[in-house]
């Protein structure tokens, strides 16, 4: 049995030392990450994350986001592999540097397609990973965000079940304790939400999160951020003269 699992952790090792360089090229470019993919890589990967060794769980998850990022047909290629259930399972791992790739992966799947979502949603991610948006890392918050984010985006249905999960409240939690790229996502998300129906705009308007999108307005002095912030409050005001008027009191 020992050697066994020896023989496991040396064949994870060999992948890691062998392909790591040629990850830095596949994540810019889909056809060497399909290279990779052809080689039968990703089952080996997803054995990876499943190792005691944090480093190996890292690498891994890294290069599995690498993979997942360029289109949906390579972030369907990882799910089959049985990514999503180890990667879930992961998401309140203590280990930082860990969790930072986690979250990265799972986005770079949600953001494909609403169908890719759901199979993310249904590993019971909510809503313990909402206890991430108050992590002491800045790049765990900001990836657990963007996971919200690019999951909120794709339909009313997985917006509300982010509302029921408690949601929409920590993540203006999180926008009113972020500042500059940090809070971005959680900016977008309330946005995304806000713009699929009038009872989504009115979770967010009720919830006291034009109040942080204002004050995230104000505050913020990159155009990018100060744009995506009125794109937000625009979306939670534009569905009828109430929300527009709620928008404006609060």
């Amino acid at each position: 049995e020992a050697d066994g699992i020896n023989a496991e952790y040396g064949v994870c090792t060999d992948l890691i030392h062998g392909i790591n360089a040629e990850y830095g090229i596949a994540r810019h470019n889909a056809q060497l990450a399909q290279s990779v993919v052809d080689s039968g890589a990703v089952p080996l990967l997803v054995l990876c994350i499943q190792e005691p060794e944090l480093s190996l769980k890292r690498i891994a998850a890294s290069a599995l986001s690498d993979i997942s990022k360029h289109s949906p047909e390579l972030a369907q290629t990882v799910v089959d592999a049985g990514a999503i259930a180890h990667l879930a399972h992961l998401t309140l791992n203590p280990d930082a540097k860990l969790k930072r790739q986690v979250f990265s992966a799972l986005s770079q799947i949600s953001k494909h397609s609403v169908e890719l979502a759901e199979m993310v949603v249904e590993a019971e991610i909510f809503p313990n990973i909402l206890t991430c948006l108050k992590d002491t890392d800045e790049y765990v918050k900001k990836n657990c965000a963007t996971l919200i984010r690019e999951i909120a985006k794709h339909t009313p249905e997985l917006a509300q079940l982010i509302v029921n999960a408690g949601g929409v409240a920590a993540v203006i939690d999180y926008v009113g304790d972020s500042v500059g790229n940090v809070r971005l996502p959680g900016i977008m998300m309330l946005g995304y939400v806000a713009a699929h129906s009038e009872n989504l705009a009115m979770a967010v308007i009720v919830s006291k999160g034009v109040v942080q999108l204002a004050i995230a307005l104000q505050e913020e002095q990159e155009d990018h951020i100060q744009a995506a912030a009125a794109w937000a409050l625009g979306q939670a005001g534009r569905h009828t003269p109430e929300h527009a008027k709620s928008s404006c009191s609060s």
